[in-house]
């Protein structure tokens, strides 16, 4: 047992330096798997479209596609009896594994992903790249962490490589890359963590930037700021996105449900639902299929009247939450972005109509709502501002995406609305089971007392800890600790707490009640 300790401290004094080169191996080998991933997504696209210029005219053809879609459900539900794991955006099943409450099996994963991810996309379904991004990305971390055969601690800051490193090669955004892993998955700020996130993410980043080129994903013209006389409006936009990520946090695991409960259905014939329903969509509004980065493209181009993009909203909507709550492996980040921008260029067009907001604004309100609709949704602020900075290339608007974000974030939080991977996350647990390692290796594990916890200003000698929990040392500032019965905890406070990988998922929620209460 001493042993183990020991060896578990030694190897943390090296660990900064160390994961720096490991996060460098991680965002080469990430950085890879994601580009491919792009590219065949690339070609799902194409081929869809070809699929549909060349069926369109003849009903027996289009009899033909739609027996394809039934093979491509099969198809996708072989690979989730094969990896139950890949179903879905990914994300939660990552938060998951941080949290050691699973247990994902990177061989299995990383094929039926890919492929998985693939064949959603060629139907025509409506979900993103970046969930499955992510959790591809997190997959070669863990290929990285069985390469070099790195304890459970190192490799849960791997898996926090590969994720950053996903988002990055999806969508050019290595800094939102970099926020999302920490704020979402890792909910850590330590050096260790950012120097090795930051050394993946740039490099996957540089990686298919090379190949892929390295234009923002959504391309549209910011004639301006908004004025500040304006910023009212903004506000009420933030209100009003706060609704609405209640309302699709909501419908998306109402959605989840109706399919899981119905009894007809079973893990396969319930994805033929979203497929045959893309079949239908592909001949009567195939702008409707896909990501949906076409709807944002029409609306910022001047291209949709008022009452059609209200129409495409609902439709989107519907359908998005349609081919997500299927289990169909695919992503719901990308989805909600348009959305959520959607939304606010219907809001910019009213304002134009009914209160004489300047035209050139509606792309403005376009951009602050992808921001604001993600936060309501996600509860991740700074991952969203950052993220739409990226994908934009727009840096003018920073104080008007903090102002509708922080909006959104608190009429969401007051609905009492839980963040949706967190939600999804839940429902993964109660429905699957999860495998927790029953094997008894040392995980260390990093905790940041809150200002707001119950822990600042007291010793640890007065705090009821959790059964399995050890807390080897304290980082203060540039001070490492070595902590006794006496030594009083303070806010901002790093406590270094040593687990059995056995105990680890129960005992990190309670220490993160501690840390955050």
């Amino acid at each position: 047992m001493k042993k183990a300790i020991l060896d578990e401290i030694q190897r943390a004094r090296f660990l900064p330096l160390r994961l720096i080169g490991e996060g460098l191996l991680v965002g080469v080998v990430s950085g890879i798997i994601v580009m491919l991933y792009r590219l065949a997504l690339q070609q799902a696209e194409h081929i869809l479209s070809a699929i549909i210029a060349f069926t369109s005219h003849s009903a027996f053809k289009m009899a033909g596609w739609f027996v394809v879609l039934v093979l491509l459900a099969l198809v996708v539900g072989r690979l989730l009896r094969f990896e139950p794991l890949i179903s879905g955006s990914g994300i939660p099943q990552l938060e998951g594994e941080m949290a050691g409450k699973l247990d994902q099996t990177w061989w299995k994963v990383l094929p039926a992903k890919f492929f998985g991810g693939a064949l959603c996309l060629v139907a025509g379904l409506s979900l993103g790249r970046e969930g499955p991004s992510i959790q591809l990305g997190a997959m070669g971390g863990k290929v990285i962490s069985k390469l070099f055969s790195v304890g459970k601690s190192e490799e849960k800051y791997l898996l926090t490589c590969g994720a950053s490193a996903g988002l990055a090669a999806a969508f050019h955004a290595p800094l939102a890359g970099v926020m999302f892993s920490l704020e979402e998955l890792h909910k850590n700020f330590s050096v260790s963590v950012l120097m090795s996130v930051m050394t993946a993410s740039i490099t996957a980043d540089y990686l298919t930037s090379r190949f892929l080129g390295n234009n923002p994903v959504f391309q549209f013209q910011i004639v301006q700021e908004i004025p500040m006389q304006y910023y009212g409006f903004i506000l009420v936009l933030g209100i009003i996105l706060g609704f609405l990520g209640a309302f699709y946090n909501w419908s998306t695991l109402k959605v989840q449900s109706l399919f899981q409960n119905c009894k007809f259905l079973n893990q396969t014939t319930r994805l033929l639902v979203p497929f045959l329903l893309a079949g239908i969509l592909a001949y009567t509004a195939p702008v409707l299929l896909g990501s949906g980065g076409n709807i944002i493209t029409l609306l910022t181009d001047g291209k949709l009247a008022l009452h059609l993009a209200v129409v495409l909203l609902i439709a989107k909507f519907l359908f998005s939450n349609i081919s997500f709550g299927s289990g169909a492996p695919g992503g719901i980040f990308f989805p909600l972005l348009v959305l959520g921008g959607t939304a606010g260029g219907i809001f910019g067009m009213v304002c134009n109509a009914l209160f004489g907001v300047p035209a050139d604004l509606v792309n403005n309100f376009v951009l602050l709502a992808m921001a604001g609709f993600f936060t309501a949704i996600v509860r991740a602020p700074l991952t969203g501002i950052l993220l739409i900075f990226e994908m934009t290339g727009s840096l003018s608007q920073l104080a008007s995406l903090s102002l509708v974000s922080v909006a959104a974030f608190v009429v969401a939080s007051l609905l009492k609305s839980e963040p949706i991977y967190e939600s999804l996350l839940s429902r993964i647990l109660k429905r699957q089971g999860h495998k927790i390692s029953d094997c008894h290796e040392k995980v260390l594990r990093e905790y940041v007392i809150m200002h707001t916890s119950a822990l600042d200003a007291h010793t640890i000698g007065e705090i009821a800890w959790p059964k399995g929990a050890l807390i080897v040392a304290i980082r203060r500032g540039s001070e490492e600790l070595l902590p006794t019965g006496s030594t009083l905890l303070h806010a901002s406070d790093t406590l270094l707490v040593l687990l059995n990988s056995d105990q680890e998922a129960a005992v990190h929620d309670t220490i993160v009640a501690l840390c955050s209460e």
